[in-house]
């Protein structure tokens, strides 16, 4: 309709467009996983899930949600049960009915009132102390 070469292929449905649409994987509620899991795209847990959770994308834990192994995502919903290392790189978000028990690494956390946590958290980019950073060149010439 708006192309205005030549292509006669143009405008014609090619079948569903696999590498552009996001894929969102579910396991569902009574759902039991042993092993690891890695995606792309993001995955929904509302079963159980012992091992570890790997996604390029969003973790999302329901309420009904469990895993009992390390989880490393961009982004993360924790409504349910998470016992294991946690690294996202960007946005954790603990909801109230959560319970973390492990390790937080994060670039940013929410915490709403209600949620439970057991374990230590690093958040963000560390910063130097001004007695850590490297010498200046001034210093470096007194030297």
């Amino acid at each position: 309709m708006f192309n205005t070469s030549n292509d006669k292929s143009a405008g014609r449905a090619s079948g569903p467009a696999v590498g552009n649409q996001p894929a969102i994987n579910i396991i569902g509620s009574g759902t039991q996983i042993e092993g690891e899991i890695k995606s792309e795209s993001d995955i929904r847990i509302d079963g159980k899930v012992k091992g570890t959770v790997t996604s390029k994308a969003k973790i999302v834990v329901g309420s009904t949600g469990m895993i009992d192994g390390d989880l490393n995502c961009e982004n993360a919903d924790i409504s349910g049960k998470v016992f294991g290392k946690v690294e996202v790189t960007d946005l954790l978000f603990l909801k109230s009915t959560g319970y973390l028990e492990g390790d937080i690494i994060t670039g940013k956390l929410v915490v709403e009132a209600g949620a439970r946590f057991t374990g230590s958290c690093k958040m963000g980019v560390k910063e130097m102390k001004p007695s850590e950073k490297a010498p200046s060149a001034l210093q470096k010439e007194a030297i």
